[in-house]
């Protein structure tokens, strides 16, 4: 936990003073302070005739705490879903969360246009997010049993049915927009603004609040759903209420930083070798690895072919493809 926050530090200065332009770290710390109220003085540097200071703290602060958050968020989401279904791979994606923020999103970027300002892609993507979740709960509840195997066949028939519907949105729509799409899809965030940090920090506080405050209960999962009946957890209720919180945070956390996958498929397995199974520290310290990887992923997506950006699904996805590969190597042996 530690090691956690201390590399969240470390990453949000790198982050906050590389990029494009490559700020001098002094500089950066001065105008946090100064932002902050505990150094007066002014930053001495600039960069053309904007100064340091204001690319500091309204654009690069912002960003890096909304890559703290939609990791964290992500992180921690993914244990939840995983310990509430008893699938090592669960994660948002599995279960047509981030599809349906993605195909509410691309709706609006290639048919109907921003019509109501800023907030029109955070609020469809939010929309199609929480469509997704509703329509899976809808066909789990008109199956004889609702386990946790069909809950998951419920999220990739729906996964599949929002990348269809995405995929034709794209080519129906104005192809102008097809590379917004793109990147959109792809993750980044480069949309973080002082207005909307708070809806990915919601996103965030609500389903780590969640897990700590339903960590007995899902301790009881690791038992079997059996053992968790019989001690007075109510399995199937907890797991559609997880599964709704979960589809609520997603759909928050894509609304604002686009679809960003295998974050919370890596995550807790990571963190479950160093924290334990039992949820109270698992939780805890999924949110600060999930952070850690993020932060460490849009730094590169910065640095890598600068002054471009590239979406930062390509990072983490790159980084995931590697995490099972090597899973799967040592669950072979």
């Amino acid at each position: 936990m530690a090691a956690g926050a201390a590399a969240i530090a470390a990453l949000a200065l790198l982050s906050i003073a590389y990029g494009s332009t490559v700020i001098a770290l002094s500089d950066v710390i001065a105008a946090l302070g100064h932002a902050a109220g505990l150094d007066g003085d002014l930053v001495p540097g600039s960069v053309g005739n904007i100064p340091v200071a204001k690319i500091i703290v309204d654009l690069r602060l912002p960003r890096t705490i909304m890559a703290i958050c939609v990791g964290a968020g992500l992180g921690v989401i993914g244990a939840l879903l995983q310990t509430v279904t008893r699938n090592d791979l669960a994660d948002p994606f599995l279960f047509g969360l981030s599809s349906g923020a993605a195909a509410g999103a691309v709706s609006v970027i290639t048919i109907f246009g921003d019509r109501f300002g800023i907030w029109t892609l955070p609020v469809a993507a939010f929309t199609g997010g929480i469509l997704a979740a509703g329509i899976v709960l809808l066909l789990v509840s008109r199956v004889r049993g609702q386990g946790p195997e069909r809950l998951i066949l419920a999220g990739l028939a729906v996964s599949f049915m929002f990348i269809a519907l995405t995929n034709y949105l794209v080519f129906a729509g104005d192809q102008r927009a097809a590379h917004s799409v793109l990147f959109w899809t792809m993750g980044g965030l480069g949309l973080a603004r002082w207005d909307n940090v708070g809806l990915a920090a919601l996103g965030a506080c609500t389903i780590l609040a969640y897990g700590l405050w339903n960590h007995r209960k899902l301790d009881a999962f690791l038992a079997g759903e059996n053992a968790a009946e019989s001690l007075g957890v109510p399995v199937v209720r907890m797991r559609r209420t997880a599964f709704l919180v979960a589809a609520f945070s997603t759909a928050i956390l894509v609304s604002v930083a686009g679809v960003i996958g295998f974050v919370g498929l890596m995550i807790p397995h990571l963190s479950r070798p160093l924290a334990g199974p039992l949820h109270l520290r698992l939780i805890a310290s999924c949110a600060l690895f999930g952070a850690v990887l993020l932060l460490a992923s849009d730094l590169l997506a910065r640095t890598l072919l600068p002054p471009q950006e590239l979406p930062i699904g390509i990072i983490t996805s790159s980084v995931g493809a590697f995490f099972v590969v090597t899973m799967l190597i040592r669950n072979r042996s």
